[in-house]
């Protein structure tokens, strides 16, 4: 019953967002353009509700010229690929902003494990042991507040599973709130998706923008 209360949550939140912020969406626009050549909008495959396959909306932070399908941090330079704008927009997170239309359109939800890249294939095999692949992927989500980009393959998925278990209106309030503080603060972001405290598992790991 919970998911089709947390569909309708989707599509309302996700509509009514998407008039509200219309203004900002056709500012960063303009700076993306004038920025630097090439498509205001960044598409990428990722991993869907029972692995199914959709591309993910991002506004693009990084030049046209960036190597495809590779996580930053197995760039060599990851700073000479990403623009002024860019660095803004991943720092803000506001790159992340069209994914609110695939939140209308059913291909995410605003509260989920992030979608794994489809050639994260250890990512996809660990979320499979808690059944974290049979749900729709989000914009944000319990892994997401609990580490982020400083996580192990292994924790992300655990965290997304115990989300699995716990799924409901309290725990995606919980994390929509806690999403909102940890951008502000900017926590567990680490460029390239490799920290100090976590550098195994560094080929898989799931960046936050491309």
């Amino acid at each position: 019953m919970y998911e089709k209360i947390k569909r309708l949550i989707d599509i309302v939140v996700s509509f009514i967002g998407l008039i509200i912020l219309s203004p900002i969406f056709l500012i960063l626009i303009i700076a993306i353009k004038v920025d630097s050549k090439g498509p205001v909008l960044f598409k990428q495959k990722r991993v869907g509700t029972k692995k199914t396959h959709f591309y993910i909306l991002k506004f693009r932070t990084m030049r046209t010229d960036t190597p495809r399908d590779t996580p930053t941090h197995l760039l060599g330079n990851p700073d000479m690929y990403i623009t002024k704008v860019g660095k803004f927009l991943r720092k803000t997170s506001l790159d992340e902003l069209p994914q609110i239309w695939n939140i209308f359109v059913g291909e995410m939800s605003i509260i989920g494990p992030r979608p794994a890249l489809w050639n994260q294939y250890d990512l996809i095999e660990e979320r499979d042991k808690y059944n974290a692949n049979d749900i729709p992927p989000g914009l944000t989500g319990w892994a997401q507040i609990n580490g982020r980009d400083e996580l192990s393959i292994e924790k992300k998925a655990e965290l997304d599973g115990e989300y699995v278990k716990c799924m409901g209106l309290w725990m995606d309030i919980k994390c929509f709130f806690i999403t909102i503080i940890s951008i502000v603060k900017s926590d567990g972001v680490v460029e390239g998706g490799v920290s100090n405290k976590e550098t195994t598992d560094s080929s898989s790991k799931e960046t936050i923008s491309k």
